[in-house]
């Protein structure tokens, strides 16, 4: 998930002016934008409006929607067309959302609310607040297995456990360092950088303990993470401008890879073999070819907007959505291959 920090540690995340009120939708075709040789055009911008800094942005490709975190609210646009189709309200500090199709439940991490609120996917209401034990939830992720909500704690460092069908808190996992994002392989592990400690821990979820921590050195500063399933590879996204692949197994490097500056999001499309990443500062997308599990090319760069450093893939569509501010007005550009 990458995301807006509202806490200080980091007080380049806190993006975003304060808009008109309203959501006025519009989707226009820049021809301007630069294609280069990355594969990607921007396609479109949808012009979202509305007030509040931004953080992650979530796919649900099953109902065709985009979850996007505003500071007190996750705005939901329709994922084909950009036009909004509700609010999940009083969310305060929102980071990540994480859903759970099977149970038509959603779930958002609400960083200065210690809590998180469970929503329905299907009409968008919500359903409860989880009060938690943890500090300051950023990065959410649903362990489909156990049924499990896991929420990662910046300011605590640990996870929350969350029964996912009875909405309670049943534990909390201790984290040798400071979560950022994360995500579950669906076969009994979770994988998250640890962004103080420049490593990566692995979290074995049925023993509910951290089982590896495995240094992710030269990286400075691992953000974004992204998994290659079938080949067991973790992607993790650094703010020096490296990316690192380690096997998700035995944690050996496999390969350090250069990408842009200030990168918050990293995502990997099991269909095409494209692995990107989202840099703010240098305000593009750099798109990476996995040639095989252990060999890996840069495609090029998509040049985007200054600030799109969080990003979301559809992998159905293959495109790419960024969150970004363009003179005085918040945008969704729309990546889309060549």
């Amino acid at each position: 998930m990458s995301r807006m920090r509202i806490a200080p540690r980091r007080p380049w995340r806190a993006m975003g002016l304060a808009f008109a009120a309203g959501c006025s939708l519009a989707a226009y075709v820049d021809a301007s934008d630069a294609v280069g040789e990355s594969g990607y055009r921007v396609q479109a911008r949808w012009a979202v409006g509305g007030e509040g800094k931004w953080d992650a942005l979530v796919v649900d490709d099953t109902h065709r929607r985009l979850y996007v975190s505003r500071a007190t609210r996750v705005q939901v646009l329709d994922l084909d067309s950009g036009k909004l189709l509700g609010e999940i309200a009083n969310t305060p500090g929102v980071h990540g959302v994480a859903l759970a199709p099977e149970l038509n439940r959603g779930f958002t991490s609400n960083g200065k609310g210690d809590s998180v609120t469970v929503f329905q996917l299907d009409t968008l209401a919500t359903l409860a607040e989880v009060k938690i034990s943890g500090q300051d939830p950023d990065a959410i992720v649903y362990d489909a297995p156990s049924k499990r909500i896991y929420a990662f704690n910046g300011h605590s460092n640990n996870a929350t456990v969350i029964d996912a069908v009875t909405a309670k808190e049943v534990g909390s996992i201790a984290l040798p360092g400071r979560p950022e994002f994360a995500l579950s392989d669906g076969k009994g592990h979770l994988f998250v950088n640890l962004e103080d400690k420049n490593a990566l821990a692995v979290i074995d979820v049925a023993a509910g303990t951290v089982r590896s921590n495995w240094s992710l050195a030269p990286c400075d500063g691992p953000t974004g993470i992204a998994l290659d399933e079938s080949n067991h590879r973790v992607f993790s996204a650094c703010h020096n401008q490296i990316l690192v692949v380690t096997d998700s197994e035995s944690g050996k490097r496999i390969a350090q890879l250069p990408i842009g500056a200030h990168v918050d999001g990293a995502a990997f499309d099991p269909v095409t073999s494209l692995l990107f990443s989202s840099n703010g500062d240098s305000a593009d997308v750099t798109v990476i070819h996995a040639e095989s599990a252990d060999h890996y090319a840069v495609r090029g760069s998509l040049a985007t907007a200054k600030g799109a450093k969080t990003m979301a893939l559809d992998p159905k569509s293959h495109k790419l959505y960024l969150p970004a501010m363009a003179a005085t007005e918040f945008q969704i550009l729309v990546a889309a291959p060549k």
